[in-house]
């Protein structure tokens, strides 16, 4: 994540906690070492950000910030669209459902004169094939790779053998128009890859894992080209 791209989730951050959010909770959050995560501090602070608390007290965005006005150029405006509009015809349905509500807060957020890039798009998106279908609620997923929680899942193989597996899950990878949980499993200590659509139960456990996510989302893209190399 680049540094302007981690100062900007650090305000969404903020806005959305009423109270203080410590420095080791926002470093663990954006995965960066507490080190950084004070850098960053001071430099929003230098760009006259209103975050009022220090290391040790924890940090507050005052009320009634406002971010600056949305300023895309019609191409990256029309990039966005079509990404959000592949998402729609890809995804489960609560992201798919978030991806129709971006483009509509986009159509109210640009200028005028650059609304017809998304209503009347020089390019879109056409799934040549029905998109796979889980049973599980998606965002559960989501929502457990943010706070790094262990699944335990029940999962059916080619063969339509069962198996029950705990993992870390890392990423959700998509190929063509199937989808993948990329995770480290615990049962066969590898990384290992579970299509959506052969996931039969799969349930949050209450505990996390402690490692960081990029170091294993490295550790995994280490292994996979090992293995197209052998």
């Amino acid at each position: 994540m680049r540094r302007t791209e981690r100062l900007f989730q650090i305000i969404q951050i903020l806005r959305t906690n009423r109270s203080a959010v410590t420095g080791r909770s926002l470093a663990d959050e954006l995965e960066i070492s507490i080190r950084t995560l004070y850098r960053d501090m001071a430099e929003l602070m230098a760009q006259r950000v209103p975050v009022t608390g220090e290391a040790g007290t924890g940090y507050v965005l005052d009320d009634g910030y406002d971010m600056p006005p949305l300023m895309l150029t019609a191409d990256e405006l029309e990039a966005a669209a079509l990404g959000a509009e592949w998402v729609a015809s890809q995804s489960d349905p609560s992201l798919a459902s978030a991806a129709r509500d971006l483009v509509s807060k986009l159509s109210e957020a640009v200028p005028q004169e650059l609304r017809p890039v998304i209503l009347d798009a020089s390019s879109r998106s056409i799934p040549t094939e029905p998109s796979n279908h889980e049973q599980f609620d998606g965002a559960v997923l989501r929502r457990a790779i943010r706070d790094r929680s262990k699944l335990q899942l029940t999962y059916k193989d080619q063969s339509s053998g069962l198996t029950d597996r705990v993992i870390w899950p890392l990423l959700i990878a998509y190929l063509n128009s199937v989808r993948y949980i990329v995770a480290w499993c615990e049962t066969r200590q590898d990384y290992r890859h579970f299509r959506t659509d052969r996931v039969q139960t799969l349930d949050v456990l209450g505990e996390r894992y402690t490692e960081r996510r990029a170091v294993l989302i490295k550790g995994w893209e280490t292994a996979t080209a090992k293995r197209r190399q052998s």
